[in-house]
Order: C-alpha cells, then structure tokens, then sequence
C-alpha cells in the first residue's frame, strides 16, 4: 500500500507556483490576485478561507478578502460580485459557500463573470468542462485528477466507481476520469442513495472516489485487493480522547481498507489540500488569460 500524500504534493506544486510568480516578477509581469468573499463567522468556512489567503501569501500571490456580515442584503453581494467582475486587478474570485438561507447560492454563482469563477462552478465552466474544451476544473476534481497524474496512477481502461453525484465532486469527476485524456479513459459508475446493492458495485471497482459524506461508510467487504481510493469525505466523529472533543474521518474505514489497496488517501492530509492548490492553479491560468484570451 502506498500513501497519497495530498499534504506533501501540494507543498511541491505551491513551490512550483511560487517559481512562476518569481518568473513573472523578474520579466515585469502581472502579479496572480485572487480575491475571497466570505459571508458571515462560519468557523469552517473561515479556516478554509483563511487558508487560501495564506497561501496566497507564501507564494508570492496578492489577496484579497471580502467579509461582508451575514445578515448582507441579497443585493450588496450582488453588488459586491459585480465590482470584482469589472474590477481589471482582480483575476479570479470566489464566493465561500456555504451562504445564508436568505441569498440564492445559484443566482450568485451565476453572476460570477466566468472569466474570474476560479472555482469553476459556472455553468458555462462546467459545460466547457463536460464537452472537453479549455475552462477552469472545479478545485476537488481537479485536486483529485492531479494527485492521480503525479503519482502516476494508470486510469486507461479501469474501472472507476464514484460515491455520490454533487455537482461539486461526484458528477465532475465522472465526467473527467470517463474522458479522452492522459488522467481518463475510464469505464465509469457513479452511484448514490437510490443504488441498489452499492456494495457490489463498489466492489468491481479498481478505482473508487468516495464523497458521499457519511463517516467509513466504505467498509473492508466493499473493497477489492488492489484498488486505488480516493477519500474526499471530511466527517467529524465525536472523540473523547481528542483535545477538541472530535476527529476527522472520511467516508472510508481506513484502518481496516487501506491494506487491500494499492494506493489510497489518508483523511485529514489528502484531498483537502490539494482543492487549494488547484484554486491557485486556476488563479494563475486566469492571470495568464489561458482559458478565455
């Protein structure tokens, strides 16, 4: 079994990115800006935040955060969107989610200019993506497909099987591992609640991207020898020996999966760091004018 370090390769590729903005420095270039609009104190939401602007940070990057309060009008962060649309410095931006039940996540998203959705969560993103053409990959897929790639992990002709069909993980994700491409050219299945015998099917598979969202649910029974897992879950279960009163946990039983498999996530220091690398990724790309000219 061999560990998919998420936390170390995502150190590398910062590294190689902090490279590039030393480069467009030294040839007069302009500076990478990502720009981050959070709603509200949700403490989750504000570490995940946190972390992206500090990353911006290290690498050489200029940041910008946006903190209106959480009881803002539907209409300001309207307003908000528009100006970092029309803003020329300002590269890319996203708007954290989870928003307040009071605004419309969709018609936000939708007013993001898709030249700047760094998070690539825009429709006309996604059908770029889904037909094969240059866009911007959201963060988790585009984490996940990078981690495959680097540790050269073959996908052509495997057998990919996916739990759970967000527009955010699953269904992307199935649309770039089924693709004509280097990380590709896999036979997918995604399934989801409405399964029938999801252990079965789970067991067929050589590859298996877990992002369902229930703690272990990926159980030793469900997996075959040799299989590569891919754990985007991140589930708190209570802990009364941690300090916090908690742990994280993914949606595979680790302890008892990972020796059947031939590589595999841990949960924290897998996935997760890697959604901030593509951010950035995507950030320089926009920079660079690469997707759109």
């Amino acid at each position: 079994m061999q560990l998919i370090d998420g936390k170390q390769l995502a150190k590398t590729i910062k590294e190689e990115l902090a490279q590039e903005v030393e480069q467009i420095k030294a040839n007069g270039g302009k500076i990478p800006h990502l720009a981050a609009v959070l709603v509200g104190d949700d403490p989750a939401s504000k570490a995940y935040v946190g972390s992206k602007v500090r990353s911006c940070e290290k690498i050489g990057y200029k940041s910008t955060l946006i903190t209106p309060a959480a009881d803002v009008s539907e209409e300001e962060l309207l307003g908000i969107v528009d100006k970092l649309n029309m803003d020329p410095d300002i590269d890319g931006f996203i708007v954290q989610l989870p928003l307040p039940k009071h605004i419309d996540a969709e018609k936000v998203t939708l007013a993001i200019d898709p030249k700047k959705d760094v998070d690539g969560f825009h429709p006309q993103n996604f059908g770029r993506m889904a037909l094969g053409l240059p866009c911007y990959l959201p963060a988790t897929p585009f984490g996940i497909v990078t981690m495959l790639d680097r540790y050269n992990i073959e996908t052509s002709g495997k057998h990919c099987v996916v739990l759970g069909r967000s527009n955010i993980v699953g269904t992307p994700i199935s649309l770039l591992l089924s693709r004509k491409a280097k990380v590709g050219n896999c036979t997918v299945t995604i399934t989801h609640s409405r399964t029938k015998n999801i252990a079965e099917e789970v067991k067929r598979a050589d590859i298996i991207i877990a992002a369902i969202g229930i703690p272990r649910f990926v159980t030793e029974d469900m997996v075959k020898d040799g299989a590569v897992i891919i754990d985007v879950g991140i589930n708190r279960v209570e802990d009364p020996t941690a300090k916090r009163g908690y742990r994280l946990v993914g949606d595979v039983d680790y302890e008892n999966v990972a020796e059947k498999c031939s590589f595999i996530t841990p949960v924290p220091g897998g996935v997760g760091p890697m959604t901030v690398t593509s951010l950035l990724t995507n950030t320089l790309r926009a920079s660079r004018k690469e997707v759109y000219g």
